[in-house]
C-alpha cells in the first residue's frame, strides 16, 4: 500500500473516530431497523398530516406513537389546547408548550410535533437530543386546503390580518433549522406515500454504510469491507487505482410530483433538496448544507436567479452559467466545492489542491478557495497550473491576479492534457506523496471534475433549467427536452447524465466539440484513439481537451457499472493511446448521447450571425453548442444550450466574428468596447472589476517536466505551510 493511501486510510479512520463521538451509536448499529431507544420526531405545519403519517410508521415499525397535542400538552394542561390558546393568547402559549415540551421523555417511539414546537428553541433541543427530526416538507397550497377543509383559520402565533401563506412561510425557518432528514411531500401525496416516504428517509439514515462510492475501475469482486463515503470521496478527490469515485447505488430519483415542488422554488432552495438527496446528512448535516448552499449562490452573482434561462431563437433555450464571479459555469460547482472540502477535511493536516485548466477552471477554484475563511483557509492551498500559451488573455489575468493567500497560478509550457496527465501521476507517485505527507504534513487532493464534489452540484443547474421551462409553461413536466454542451472533459456533459438519472426527462445529450473532436469521434465510432493526434489550439480553449477524464463514468454508467471493464480500456488507453468499445456498449452511449463538431469558421459565424438575428452576444463555446445543436436537433421538442462563459472572456475571437475594427490592446478598453455592440447579455461587471484591480503581472512560467512542477508543488507548500508547521 502506498504512503498516501496509508496516510489517507488512518486520517479516514481518525475522522470516523471523532464523528461517532457526537453520532449516536444506535442508529449507526447492526441491529435491525427502528430498535433502540431514539425516536423519530415527525415535525411540520399544521395540517402536514404528522399525526396520521406517525401512525401508519408506527404500526408498520412495531413501536408506540406519540402525539404531542393529545398525549402530552393536553394531560399536561387538563383542557384542550386550542381552549388553551384561547385563554392565554399565542405568545404565552408557545412559553407554556415548550415548557411542557422540555418535561416530556421517551424513548423508542414515534412521536408527531405540533406545528408550533419548533418555534421554542429550548424545547427542540431537548427533545433532539433523543432522536432523529423528520421534517414533512408540504407544500403550503396543500397544508391551507387542508385546514380550510378542517375549518382551521388561524394558527399560533398568526396576527389578525396576516395571510395563512405568511405565516407559513415565516415558519419555515424553524423547521429548516431543526431537521435532520427531509422528506418532501408532492402535491396530492398521499398520507400512505407519505408514510413511506418517512421510513426509506429513517431506513437512509441509519445506513449510512449504503450511502457509499465505489472507484469506476473497482469490479464487485474487489469491493472490501472499506467504506468510501461522501467526506472521503471530497477529500481524496482521485481513487487509490487512479479511477474516479461514483456513487454505489447511483443517484436517487425523484417523482413528477417531487420535481414540480422545486418548480416554485428559487435555485439554491432547488440545489439544497437536491444535494440533501445525494449527501449523506452524517457527512454533512442539513443545517450545515444549507449554509454552505446559501453563501455559495447569493451575492456573488449578479442575478438572483443564478442560472437563468433565456429563448434564443426558435426551439433554442440558452442556459446562461456565467453569471458568477469568475464568469464561466465552473463557478456553479466551485463556489461550493470549497465549502465542503473544508468542512470534511480531517484534523491535523495540510492539503494542497492541484488543479489543471483550460482556462475557466483556475480562476474559479482561485475564486472559490479564496472566500475561505477562518483555520479552513489556512489549512488549505491551492496551486493551479495552466497551458501559457492555450488560455485567452482574459483568462490569464484572472488567474495571476489571485496574488495573496494560499493561491498561485503557475503557466506550462505545454497544453492543457500534459498539464492534467503531470497531476494524475503525482496522485499516482507513492514516493512523492509520502514524502509530502510525513515530511510536510500535506496531503494532494483536487478541484477538477475528476473530484465528485465537483461535478454533483452542476447536476443541479441541469435540473433547474428544465424546471424553469416548466414554471414558465414552456412544457409540461415529462415532457423531453434536449440539453446541447460544449464539451471537452466530459464533466458537463456526464453531470447532465446524472440529472437525467435523477429523473429529468432529457432525451438526449449533445456534446459539442470544437475541432479537437476527439469525444465527437469517439460517441460516432465508439473509438478513442489518440495516437499522432495533436492538439490544436482554438478559440474555444475551455474545451481543447483530448483525454477526457469523466468519459470514465460515462463508460461505467453505460456499462452498468463494469468497473473490470472500464479498468481494461484506460490502462489500454495509457499504455498504447487507444483503445474500442464494444459495438452493444457503443448502442447504449449512443442511446444517452449525440455529438457533432464546428469548425472555427462556423464558431465565428454562428456568434456573428445570432447577433444579427437577435441581438444577443455568445461566447465562442456556446457558439459551438449552436452550431451542433442546429446540425443534430430535429426540433421536435425544446433543446437548451449551455452557455459555458461569458462572451467577454473571449472578446478578441468575438470582435473578429462581429468584425469590429480598431481592437483596443487593453483588456479591460476591449469589454468597455464590446459592451457598446453587444445589447444582451450585458458586460459582466465583476470580471471587469477584476481585471482593473489585477493589472498586468508578473506570473510563473515552468518548463513542460514533471520533476519541475513537482519542484513548484514542494514550493507552495513551503510558502504555504511551514509558517503553520
Amino acid at each position: 500500500m502506498g504512503l498516501l493511501r496509508a496516510h489517507q486510510l488512518s486520517l479516514r479512520t481518525a475522522r470516523f473516530c471523532l464523528s461517532s463521538v457526537s453520532t449516536p451509536k444506535s442508529w449507526l448499529s447492526t441491529k435491525p431497523a427502528f430498535q433502540g431507544d431514539k425516536n423519530i420526531l415527525l415535525m411540520g405545519p399544521p395540517g402536514a398530516g404528522k399525526t396520521t403519517v406517525g401512525k401508519i410508521v408506527a404500526h408498520k415499525l412495531g413501536l408506540p406513537f406519540i402525539d404531542v397535542d393529545d398525549d402530552v400538552l393536553e394531560p399536561t394542561w387538563k383542557m384542550p389546547v386550542s381552549a388553551k390558546l384561547a385563554a392565554v393568547g399565542g405568545q404565552r402559549f408557545l412559553e407554556e408548550e415548550g415548557d411542557a415540551l422540555c418535561n416530556f421523555s421517551a424513548s423508542g417511539c414515534v412521536v408527531s410535533l405540533t406545528g408550533s414546537n419548533p418555534l421554542h428553541a429550548e424545547a427542540m433541543q431537548h427533545i433532539r437530543q433523543n432522536g432523529l427530526v423528520v421534517y414533512l416538507d408540504v407544500d403550503s397550497e396543500d397544508i391551507i386546503q387542508r385546514l380550510t377543509r378542517m375549518k382551521v383559520n388561524r394558527i399560533v402565533g398568526q396576527e389578525a390580518g396576516v395571510p395563512m401563506k405568511d405565516i407559513l412561510l415565516y415558519r419555515t425557518q424553524f423547521y429548516e433549522k431543526w431537521l435532520d432528514v427531509r422528506v418532501l411531500c408532492g402535491t396530492g401525496d398521499t398520507v400512505e406515500e407519505v408514510a413511506e416516504k418517512v421510513l426509506k428517509a429513517v431506513r437512509r439514515y441509519q445506513n449510512h454504510d449504503e450511502d457509499t462510492y465505489v472507484s469506476t475501475r473497482c469490479d464487485s469482486a474487489g469491493l472490501s469491507n472499506q467504506k468510501t463515503h461522501f467526506s472521503d470521496v471530497v477529500v481524496e478527490g482521485l481513487a487509490a487505482d487512479g479511477g474516479l469515485y461514483v456513487p454505489i447505488n447511483g443517484l436517487p430519483k425523484m417523482d413528477a410530483r417531487e420535481w414540480m415542488r422545486l418548480a416554485g422554488m428559487s435555485y439554491p432552495e432547488r440545489a439544497l433538496v437536491l444535494l440533501e438527496k445525494c449527501i449523506h446528512p452524517l457527512d454533512v448535516s442539513a443545517l450545515d448544507l444549507r449554509t454552505m448552499i446559501f453563501n455559495a449562490y447569493g451575492s456573488n452573482f449578479l442575478t438572483e436567479a443564478v442560472a437563468p434561462v433565456k429563448h434564443l431563437v426558435n426551439n433554442q433555450y440558452v442556459l446562461e452559467l456565467f453569471h458568477g464571479p469568475t464568469a464561466s459555469f465552473k463557478d456553479l460547482a466551485l463556489q461550493l466545492m470549497p465549502q465542503l472540502f473544508t468542512h470534511c477535511l480531517p484534523p491535523m493536516c495540510n492539503y494542497l489542491i492541484l488543479v489543471a485548466t483550460s482556462g475557466d477552471t483556475g480562476s474559479a477554484v482561485l475564486s472559490g478557495f479564496s472566500r475561505l475563511s477562518g483555520a479552513d483557509g489556512t489549512r488549505t492551498g491551492v496551486l493551479v497550473f495552466f497551458p501559457e500559451g492555450g488560455v485567452s488573455e482574459i483568462q490569464k489575468l484572472q488567474m495571476t491576479s489571485y496574488k495573496e493567500g494560499n493561491a498561485r497560478a503557475v503557466g506550462v509550457l505545454s497544453d492543457f492534457d500534459f498539464c492534467q496527465r503531470t497531476i494524475k501521476r503525482m496522485f499516482g507517485e507513492s514516493g512523492l506523496t509520502g514524502h509530502l505527507a510525513v515530511e510536510f504534513g500535506t496531503v494532494l487532493s483536487t478541484a477538477n471534475s475528476i473530484n465528485w464534489a465537483r461535478l454533483l452540484p452542476q447536476v443541479v443547474y441541469h435540473s433547474s433549467a428544465y424546471l424553469d421551462l416548466c414554471r414558465d409553461g414552456i412544457i409540461k413536466f415529462g415532457e423531453p427536452i434536449d440539453i446541447c454542451i460544449p464539451t471537452g472533459n466530459f464533466g458537463n456533459a456526464m453531470s447532465a447524465v446524472y440529472a437525467k438519472q435523477m429523473g429529468i426527462p432529457i432525451r438526449k445529450v449533445i456534446c459539442a466539440s470544437n475541432h479537437n473532436r476527439v469525444i465527437t469521434d469517439f460517441i460516432t465510432t465508439g473509438e478513442y484513439d489518440l495516437r499522432g493526434r495533436p492538439l490544436m489550439l482554438s478559440s474555444s480553449p475551455a474545451i481543447d481537451i483530448l483525454k477526457s477524464s469523466n468519459l470514465e463514468r460515462f463508460i461505467y454508467h453505460v456499462s452498468g457499472g463494469c468497473g473490470r471493464l472500464v479498468k481494461d480500456l484506460f490502462t489500454r488507453l495509457d499504455r498504447q493511446q487507444h483503445f474500442q468499445v464494444p459495438e452493444p456498449l457503443l448502442g447504449r452511449m449512443q442511446q444517452e448521447v449525440l455529438a457533432s463538431w464546428c469548425s472555427e469558421e462556423d464558431c465565428l459565424a454562428a456568434i456573428q450571425s445570432t447577433h444579427t438575428q437577435t441581438g444577443y452576444v455568445m461566447d465562442t463555446h456556446t457558439a459551438v453548442a449552436k452550431v451542433v445543436s442546429d446540425r443534430l436537433q430535429d426540433g421536435s421538442c425544446p433543446v437548451v444550450l449551455c452557455s459555458t462563459a461569458h462572451y467577454g472572456k473571449f472578446a478578441p475571437a468575438v470582435f473578429k466574428a462581429l468584425q469590429i475594427q480598431n481592437i483596443p490592446e487593453d483588456p479591460v478598453e476591449q469589454l468597455k468596447t464590446l459592451e457598446l455592440s453587444a445589447s444582451t447579455p450585458t458586460m459582466h461587471r465583476e470580471m471587469m472589476q477584476c481585471l482593473k484591480e489585477g493589472g498586468r503581472t508578473k506570473h510563473t512560467v515552468c518548463q513542460a517536466d514533471y520533476s519541475v512542477m513537482v519542484e513548484e508543488v514542494e514550493s507552495m507548500i513551503q510558502d504555504c505551510f511551514l509558517k503553520v508547521i
